[in-house]
């Protein structure tokens, strides 16, 4: 049951490679055959009319020629000879079958196992069983070609052999693309690239590609009329870019989103008004995740018109805070304060040394205002909580060690006029009853 299986995955997947092969042996050669009672049919009948024929070369039918001439066999009718050299040609071609790719593929094995990359590795473990079905499926189509058939069966082993040879060449470039998309893949997931996201599209894409392609150049072998289907499709193609040109947006905005790649997965970013960590890039939208937990999807079309800030790519965390202190504070006092400062955020091992400011820049309304600027060596959030929580604590400290306060919104508020005078006179009768509550 195993080798059924895998001698009708062989046959069914066999695509393209046929048509390749099909094409480098087509050359236009004059083959001029001369020879006694063991020319084929075609031969006799060239020779017949006295002329030599020009034609394109047939692989199958020169092998066959060769196989019936090297046996001594007229090619004329089935006889036993016929069906021995058939079945002699598809065991030799299983034989050679093995032997090619044991061999052949097992020496390439051995010398890509000693180059640093693995592509090679992989391509042609990939690319053995799509060769050795080629080989299987050429040994057959030679081994039935050694037959004579009548006009339909001749006809349905044309058809046969071109779907097959296609199949097997499709399966080989499906094969090669999909080990090379794989191993993309595998680098750029490991190396953290945000176009890892649509490696799966593209491989779909290709396949897609690959099987349309390949599906229309065998309907075109087989007589199909192709270009009035292709321009059919033309116009409906028009069609449908029209009906779902928002789809397609998403689409190309995700194609730019791949390329410039402007976030990863796992990043926090700004998209517009909306902010969150990064948990899929799809072929229509990015999905983030709020700091509420809640999921935003956010089509590509938007995401690559919009301006995106990435959190997750700062160097430094920038910190940016203004103390005041009270107005009964002294120029030498303001000083030792700043100094302290500066020494207390250069000591601080997670504070960036490039940039430290700490400087008494202005006359508040109520303050006397100093503002300090340091960045977060550590870009994580928590870390950086951590920090301004330590210099925080310690600010506090070094202020009342100055003999200084902080200060907090006062406001002063000074009457004047009639009603200014009597409301002071009550205040002052009103404190000299209570001074002297017997008068």
């Amino acid at each position: 049951m195993n080798l059924f299986r895998r001698a009708l995955r062989a046959l069914v997947f066999s695509a393209f490679f046929a048509v390749f092969a099909c094409e480098v042996f087509s050359q236009e050669e004059t083959i001029v055959v001369v020879s006694g009672s063991d020319l084929s049919t075609q031969a006799v009948a060239a020779l017949a009319v006295g002329a030599t024929e020009t034609k394109p070369l047939d692989i199958v039918s020169y092998v066959v020629d060769l196989a019936l001439e090297a046996f001594g066999v007229v090619n004329e009718g089935n006889t036993w000879r016929h069906y021995l050299i058939a079945v002699l040609l598809l065991l030799a071609s299983y034989v050679f079958r093995r032997v090619f790719t044991r061999l052949v593929f097992g020496s390439l094995r051995r010398v890509t196992a000693r180059t640093k990359s693995t592509l090679d590795d992989k391509l042609f473990v990939a690319l053995q069983a799509p060769v050795g079905a080629f080989i299987a499926v050429f040994g057959a189509v030679v081994a039935i070609k050694v037959l004579r058939l009548s006009p339909e069966a001749e006809e349905a082993r044309i058809y046969i052999q071109t779907v097959a040879f296609a199949v097997v060449t499709l399966w080989f470039f499906l094969k090669a693309f999909s080990t090379v998309i794989d191993h993309l893949y595998t680098v750029a997931k490991a190396r953290e690239m945000s176009v890892a996201a649509f490696m799966p599209w593209i491989k779909k894409t290709l396949f897609a590609l690959i099987l349309i392609f390949g599906t229309l150049l065998v309907a075109q072998r087989l007589g199909a009329d192709v270009k009035a289907f292709l321009a059919g499709l033309g116009i409906g193609g028009l069609a449908f870019a029209l009906a779902a040109q928002d789809t397609l947006g998403n689409v190309f905005g995700s194609v730019v989103v791949a390329v410039d790649q402007p976030f990863r997965v796992g990043e926090f970013v700004h998209i517009g008004p909306h902010a969150g960590t990064v948990e899929e890039i799809g072929l229509r939208s990015t999905k983030l995740r709020t700091p509420q937990r809640t999921l935003i999807a956010i089509p590509n079309k938007t995401v690559a018109n919009e301006a995106i800030n990435n959190f997750g790519r700062m160097t430094q965390r920038r910190v940016d805070q203004t103390i005041g202190v009270t107005y009964g504070s002294t120029p030498e006092q303001i000083e030792g304060l700043l100094e302290k400062i500066r020494d207390l955020l250069k000591n601080d091992v997670a504070v960036h040394q490039d940039y430290i400011a700490v400087n008494f820049v202005s006359f508040g309304a109520f303050s006397l205002d100093i503002q300090l600027i340091y960045f977060a060596a550590d870009t994580d959030l928590r870390k950086s909580f951590e920090l301004r929580e330590r210099i925080n604590l310690a600010l506090m400290r070094l202020v009342v060690a100055q003999g200084l306060s902080f200060a907090f919104p006062t406001q002063t508020v000074e009457f004047a006029g009639p009603v200014a005078e009597r409301f002071a006179a009550a205040r002052n009768v009103s404190k000299l009853v209570a001074a002297d509550p017997a008068s």
